[in-house]
């Protein structure tokens, strides 16, 4: 059928590049809309097909004023990016698909992302080694330990139309997204729109520092765009955020991050999403920008988007993203962007919205901590804050920890027992000192450190050689470790076991200071219960003085070797003199050896040899690849809707359940389930590898879903990954109690309280509890995406009813549920109970796909089905 909008098509460079102009529709509602929203609209008249988008969608987004949170609209991105951890799920649920396809007589060629989808092996990297040693020793190590996991990468980039996959030791995702990937237009079949990207981590926002549209969704919606789904969102609210004033000399980008996070918490952004304008955004430099769009998860927005604007095209213009016609597209992107008002010229109040402001002026250098993002304390109050926590015996900010001492004494020559890593993620920041002032000074790490240094990328190492500044960080003893996501991950390899020891014995605290993203207790190492997010240059301050304990504007880093104090102004960064360094050193040269890099691969991974086959040959003794059982009785039949009846609750939990607590992360436990199964297989512990890495074994990380040390299972009365097995009475394993259930034949619900799956996307947050059983979850509220991962695996999301909770309902959680599906989808499910209670909930389905999805038993049966 003829393109509704054909009429709005509009051509550049003499008729050779076609476009689709909103501009034409002659609507004086496109001119109010936010930079953000008019990516959605284009995208939606792109995309109108009359079945996953149509004209009645176009009008809301016009419509914005009026239908923001009301209307569901859908966005087809330009494209999907993956990171192995979360990504390696997805792949192996499209190989086995394609076995599924084949069974029932179809063609398993047809199962292909119809989305370009970029797979960036960048999560399985760890610290073995740190400190002195170089890093091909953990590249070295993560290429033999994960040999079975890259063989199918390889396979899945010969095997699958439409799948690129870039190899280890290139970068982490969000730093290959920038360097490389992003483009801010696309041109396809002679049509140029707007570069957009959803992918499967929380930190994808990123790539709104560059003005491309991109927010974090999980392995299940990922799947659902590759595959040729459009994302169903909400039509969102997009709070503006004007920057006014001068920036402080001594501010970083993660101090403007913590100072925003500040003001945009207190105004509630939840969910929505985050435009910036104002004169204070032309002193943001691109790795300013990405920064403060990074960390939009830890405020809860959606997105935090920076239009395109002449800084944006003066990055594009020194990072050759182009190639060789560098000018020609630079000036393509210019005409595009202009010609659909994407452009933003902030000397111009007049394209400015009414909204809040943001006085740079009044962000002051901060860190973040021990145990949260939202726990801001200025560098100048750290130590009489740090004092405080250890002080007080419970406290919200210490979780109830009794803290007795700030650092352990270690007598093991040099080996750490405080834990300072250094997970590098924008460009130079990590020039953390004046050159080599601390090092000229005498001043070095104290020994007690352990300090690790894992760029984003290569790309930073070249910042850092060609700035002079790599030699002075070798020198206080941060070594590359490698390149890749490893510190927020989970990935910091354990401190010796005699530190491990002193710790558990003192009840000491032991502290981490990290420039990452995450540092949630045990998150960078299990003995590590403080930790504090900082900006690179504070990292360093702090490995220098050797505890959080310190005051700098009072009291000195270190003294010289002629007894001289150094305070840490003295070796501080100015912002002119970062901004001149990167000046520079970011030059082109740089950007075109990293495309050969990426393009050419390395020895180790051209070595790696893979099937060729259309279907992927499964090695039943693989403990790290295996099909997954989501499709062992899918049928060609949409099946009758599902009732849940006499279900047991496999789990009763409290508030802010977070996917930390669901999603299997970080090491094996020796004494988990997970380990049990591993033990069988014949490994020993010192081959269990991590979850992460073990994220294509359905086997592996069903028995890790809910095997947090940290859970909190209101049937037990104390943390740890136990439930009560009702019937029985025995205190298991999550996973053993939920297998004697299944065995049984018994379905499973889980009871929570308030913003239930809360933090980063985990595809597994999803599939782990649907295999362990679990077909709903009641809680008194969700966190969206997490609500929408449920939906995909088919699991029902029922929310208690305003004012309703289990504990106003007085339920005990031994009761045994029914939830009688109706023939007709209804907003209120009704559930008795065994003891003879009755009460509704909302069932949180928010569009027609929800259901759909919901009745074909998940999202992963609709696409087989849809083949079939």
């Amino acid at each position: 059928a003829e393109h509704p909008y054909n009429h709005l098509i509009d051509t550049l460079k003499d008729g050779r590049i076609k476009f689709f102009n909103p501009q034409k529709l002659n609507d004086p509602r496109y001119d109010k809309l936010p930079l953000s929203i008019r990516v959605l609209l284009e995208a939606a008249i792109r995309n109108c097909d009359g079945v996953y988008t149509k004209e009645d969608d176009v009008q809301n987004l016009l419509d914005w004023q009026q239908q923001q949170n009301e209307a569901e609209v859908p966005f087809s991105p330009a494209r999907v990016l993956l990171q192995d951890f979360t990504g390696i799920p997805a792949m192996v649920d499209l190989a086995a698909m394609r076995d599924a396809v084949a069974k029932h007589g179809g063609d398993p060629g047809l199962v292909n992302p119809k989305c370009p989808t970029d797979l960036i092996v960048d999560h399985s990297l760890q610290i073995d080694y740190s400190k002195w040693c170089v890093s091909l020793k953990n590249q070295e190590v993560e290429l033999i330990r994960n040999k079975e996991r890259l063989q199918f990468f390889k396979w899945c980039s010969k095997a699958f139309k439409n799948v690129n996959v870039v190899p280890p030791d290139v970068g982490a995702v969000h730093q290959v997204n920038l360097e490389y990937l992003s483009r801010a237009i696309q041109v396809t079949d002679g049509f140029i729109y707007p570069d957009s990207v959803v992918g499967t981590d929380s930190h994808t926002t990123m790539i709104n520092g560059l003005g491309i549209l991109g927010w974090g969704v999980g392995g299940i919606e990922s799947e659902a765009v590759m595959l040729g789904q459009p994302v169903s969102l909400t039509l969102p609210h997009v709070v503006g955020c004007k920057l006014v004033g001068s920036i402080n000399p001594l501010t970083t980008s993660i101090d403007i991050v913590l100072g925003i996070t500040k003001h945009l918490r207190q105004a509630g952004i939840a969910g929505k999403f985050v435009e910036f304008f104002g004169p204070g955004v032309s002193q943001l430099s691109v790795p300013d920008r990405t920064t403060i769009a990074n960390m939009c998860p830890e405020y809860n927005a959606t997105v935090s988007f920076f239009p395109v604007d002449q800084v944006t095209l003066k990055h594009f213009k020194k990072t050759s993203k182009f190639g060789r016609s560098d000018a020609e597209k630079l000036e393509l992107l210019e005409s595009y962007m202009r010609a659909v008002k994407l452009f933003r010229s902030y000397g111009e109040p007049s394209e400015d919205p009414q909204y809040s402001e943001i006085n740079l002026s009044s962000i002051v250098p901060c860190v973040s901590g021990p145990k949260r993002p939202q726990d801001r304390v200025a560098v100048s109050s750290m130590k009489e804050d740090f004092q405080s926590c250890l002080n007080e015996k419970v406290t919200k900010k210490m979780h109830n920890n009794t803290l007795q001492n700030i650092y352990v004494y270690c007598p093991f020559g040099e080996e750490p027992s405080v834990q300072s890593c250094k997970d590098t993620r924008v460009h130079l920041e990590n020039i953390a000192l004046k050159k080599n002032r601390a090092v000229e000074a005498g001043l070095v790490v104290k020994p007690y450190i352990r300090t690790s240094l894992a760029p984003g990328s290569g790309m930073v190492t070249h910042y850092l050689n060609t700035s002079g500044v790599l030699p002075y960080f070798s020198q206080l003893g941060f070594e590359v470790s490698g390149y890749g996501c490893a510190t927020c991950v989970g990935n910091t390899a354990p401190l010796p076991d005699a530190v491990v020891d002193a710790i558990k014995q003192g009840d000491l605290v032991a502290c981490g200071v990290l420039s990452g993203n995450r540092h949630f207790e045990g998150r960078l190492c299990n003995c590590v219960r403080a930790n504090y997010l900082a900006s690179p240059p504070l990292v360093v301050a702090y490995a220098l003085a050797g505890t959080v304990g310190i005051d700098f504007e009072k009291e000195p880093v270190g003294v010289t070797s002629e007894g001289k104090e150094v305070y840490l102004c003295d070796i501080w960064p100015s912002r002119e003199e970062v901004q001149q360094t990167e000046e520079d050193t970011v030059i082109c040269s740089i950007f075109k050896d990293l495309r050969g890099r990426m393009e050419k691969g390395n020895t180790l991974w051209n070595n790696i040899e893979c099937p060729d086959s259309v279907l992927f040959p499964w090695d039943h003794k693989s403990t790290y690849i295996r099909s997954p059982s989501f499709f062992s009785k899918l049928s060609k039949e949409v099946p009758p809707p599902p009732s849940i009846e006499n279900a047991h609750v496999l789990l009763f939990l409290g508030n802010k359940v977070l996917t930390d607590h669901i999603s299997p992360a970080g090491s094996i436990a020796r004494v988990s389930a997970a380990a049990k199964y591993l033990l069988s297989k014949r490994l020993t512990p010192r081959e269990f590898n991590s979850y992460g890495a073990r994220r294509g074994n359905d086997a592996v990380m069903t028995r890790g879903t809910f095997a947090s040390i940290k859970l909190q299972n209101r049937f037990i009365g104390k943390p740890g990954p136990k439930t009560l097995h009702i019937p029985s009475g025995l205190t298991l394993d999550v996973f053993e109690a939920a297998d004697r259930y299944q065995r049984d034949g018994v379905p499973l619900i889980i009871l929570a309280g308030k913003d239930y799956g809360s933090g980063n996307s985990r595809d597994w947050v999803a599939k782990g509890p649907y295999l362990l059983g679990v077909r709903a979850v009641i809680a008194e509220s969700f966190e969206k995406l997490h609500k929408n991962q449920l939906v995909g695996m088919g699991i029902m999301p029922l929310q208690f009813l305003p004012g309703d909770s289990a504990d106003s309902l007085e339920l005990s959680g031994k009761e045994r549920f029914t939830i009688t599906q109706p023939d007709s989808p209804s907003p209120r499910q009704r559930l008795t109970t065994s003891q003879g209670k009755s009460f509704s909930v909302t069932a949180l389905f928010d569009t027609e796909m929800d259901v759909t999805y919901f009745r074909h038993g998940g999202l992963l049966r609709y696409v087989a089905r849809t083949l079939l």
